[in-house]
């Protein structure tokens, strides 16, 4: 961290100033992404970058985030404390204009940080104008200065409100309900693995998460605090990833290095999946759509292991194994820390340096060398994944070229099984996955044909989990939805090609039905990843109950919804009956049941599946359809109780 350090006084000399503050509170969406849940998480995280950046500089050892009752965020670190002498181009304390004007802070080339996170130095003040009230204690100098705000304006100028022996900041805020009017409310396991992650890429630093609302006493202490500290750093990372694989090497290979002010360190390490997952960050941000460090590193990767392959003669001649292949069954965590991080898109989702390439290729290509030749078994082990997924890919190929060639895929021809819709533009388009054949039948008497496709499925399918490419381009349940959807498969998928961007899944809400939804979730996150990533399946949501008072029908989604029905229906009357009955399944249903309650766009129920969280939609991927049995048993154990409808 030497390298990162800067002079020792942070003070308002450093603190620019580049401009004003209603803006965002007329558009939220601009500066936090959205004011859904996602927004309301984001200020969080906004107040505890600032520290990190504390961290990142060498000055903050511990970071405290707490959720009080009321939904009241606290984050308190023992950083130097945010300056508060007399700024200059404004006259006012830096403190006051930390917290009130955009676009002010340390990051801009003052000398403040030489690397730093966060949202382009607009944090502290883009929470406090979106906080329904915000307090700030500064311990600094052997004084407390306190200061105070209601949605971004004073309503207590900064003040000594006490001594003290130590330095550091303590941020406390409610949002402003008028702003996020989905939900003010937190959810402890959100905000605990942006922690988690954290404390992973800062190793040594140490945070505590701890949820003190009363409503969450209920739950056992493991899942309401936690002290989150890896002096491992990335290397435990991904050792945590992997804690439900089997490694095909011991240790996880580390590399490091710096050049100038920027710095990069990797960790990797193989198992016997056949996925790979390169998590990538900059400045601690995630960069879910990768970028410049991550190009560097699949460059230098192939490089290495093609190098190591023709040294050791593994390979011959002119053979050579391509990035894909050296990939299969890779964990990696790429974490690079610069000073003038360029994101494309406000998002920040891909990182655009270049000069990140060349210095990430550098450092993989060196260590990852000395790694191969000094780890022979190792080597060996990496080699032999790579070249038997070069094999896996050719027989796919061939499998591939063979089905096209039995089935006329290259003519357009459709499988038996789909009933197509009269519409040509995928985007009016909708293709329902049905499971059974009398399903399916209803399905198809009931759908609306302009728009609607029908896909019956049958039987269980794959469980591409523990397949290869080339078994499911020969597998007779997934071979005809991957003509239907047209898209293709792997490295081949290209989203222009799609001609439904509506894939609902539509199966039973039992056991069986979760299983085969979680196997065709396995199957697209694996092998169709973009139609997740654009939100273009679904899962239909089939009703529970119906319930009837006379000539009078009503259907209900849940337990509650059918109380709330049932009272609706009875009135003022408690006497008066209402049939209540259990739907058994979709196939039990007529052709208007179906249309009415689970097809008709203007009365369905859908839910969308999300890619949250890529690493968490890959554990539970892998610990359901996975080798392992025992992880499996006890995620079901300690998930039996949300069963009811099991979504993921």
């Amino acid at each position: 961290m030497d390298n990162l350090h800067t002079q020792n006084e942070y003070d308002a000399s450093q603190i620019q100033v580049l401009e004003g503050l209603e803006a965002v509170r007329k558009r939220p969406g601009m500066y936090i992404g959205s004011t859904s849940s996602s927004g309301l998480h984001h200020l969080v995280y906004e107040i505890v970058d600032n520290s990190i950046d504390e961290a990142l500089a060498g000055y903050c050892t511990h970071i405290e985030v707490t959720i009080e009752p009321g939904d009241i965020i606290c984050v308190t670190d023992n950083g130097r404390g945010i300056p508060v002498d007399i700024q200059e181009q404004t006259g006012k304390s830096a403190l006051e204009v930390v917290f009130t004007v955009l676009h002010a802070g340390g990051k801009f080339g003052g000398g403040g940080y030489k690397v730093a996170g966060g949202l382009h130095g607009v944090g502290a003040s883009v929470v406090n104008a979106l906080s329904e009230w915000l307090e700030v204690r500064v311990h600094k100098n052997g004084n407390i200065y306190e200061m105070k705000f209601a949605r971004g304006k004073i309503t207590q100028e900064m003040k000594i409100v006490g001594t003290t022996d130590h330095t550091g900041t303590t941020v406390r805020f409610k949002p402003d309900p008028v702003m996020f009017t989905d939900t003010t409310v937190y959810d402890y396991d959100i905000l605990f693995k942006r922690m988690q992650e954290e404390a992973f890429l800062n190793a040594g630093l140490k945070i505590t998460i701890d949820d003190q609302r009363p409503e969450s006493a209920e739950k056992p202490e493991s899942e309401r605090r936690a002290v989150l500290c890896y002096e491992g750093g990335i290397r435990e990372f991904v050792s945590f990833i992997n804690r439900n694989k089997t490694p095909i090497h011991e240790d996880v290979i580390y590399m490091s290095g710096s050049k100038e002010d920027s710095m990069a360190e990797i960790a990797m390490q193989y198992t016997d999946t056949y996925n790979e997952i390169i998590v990538s960050f900059a400045n601690n941000v995630h960069t879910p759509e990768g970028g410049m460090h991550e190009e560097g590193f699949k460059r230098a990767l192939t490089a290495a292991v093609n190098n190591y392959g023709k040294k050791m003669n593994f390979l011959k001649g002119d053979d050579k194994v391509s990035g894909e292949d050296c990939r299969e069954g890779l964990t990696c965590v790429i974490s690079v820390k610069l000073t003038d991080a360029q994101f494309e898109g406000q998002t920040k989702a891909k990182l655009g340096n270049s000069e990140m390439r060349t210095l990430v290729n550098n450092i993989v290509s060196e260590a990852l060398e000395t790694f191969l030749e000094e780890n022979p078994a190792a080597g060996k082990a990496i080699i032999d994944k790579a070249l038997t997924a070069n094999r896996a890919r050719e027989a796919a190929r061939k499998a591939r070229e063979s089905v096209r060639r039995k089935t006329g895929l290259e003519s357009g021809q459709m499988p038996d099984k789909l009933q197509d819709c009269n519409e040509r533009d995928p985007s009016l388009c909708e293709i329902y996955i049905v499971e059974g054949d009398s399903a399916a039948g209803s399905a198809i008497q009931g759908r609306d044909s302009r728009f609607q496709a029908i896909l019956a499925m049958w039987g269980k399918m794959l469980n591409v989990e523990k397949s290869r490419a080339d078994k499911i381009y020969g597998n007779d349940k997934l071979y005809p939805l991957i003509v239907a959807l047209g898209a293709g498969i792997g490295d081949e998928f290209n989203i222009e090609k799609l001609r439904y961007h509506k894939i609902i899944i539509m199966a039973d809400a039992d056991v069986d039905g979760s299983h085969i939804r979680t196997l065709l979730l396995t199957f697209f996150f694996r092998y169709m990843r973009p139609l997740i990533e654009n939100g273009y399946v679904y899962s239909a949501v089939p009703p529970l109950y119906k319930l009837q008072k006379g000539k009078t029908q009503r259907v209900a989604y849940s337990d509650e919804e059918r109380d709330k029905i049932s009272a609706e229906l009875r009135g003022d009357n408690p006497n008066t009956k209402v049939d209540i009955s259990r739907f058994k399944g979709l196939g039990e249903m007529d052709p208007e049941e179906l249309w009415s309650t689970t097809m008709d766009p203007e009365q369905r129920s859908l839910r969308r599946i999300t890619i949250n969280d890529a690493v968490a939609a890959d554990q539970i991927f892998t610990v359901l359809m996975g080798e392992e049995v025992e992880p499996r048993r006890e995620w079901i154990e300690q998930n039996a109780k949300y069963v009811v409808n099991l979504d993921i």
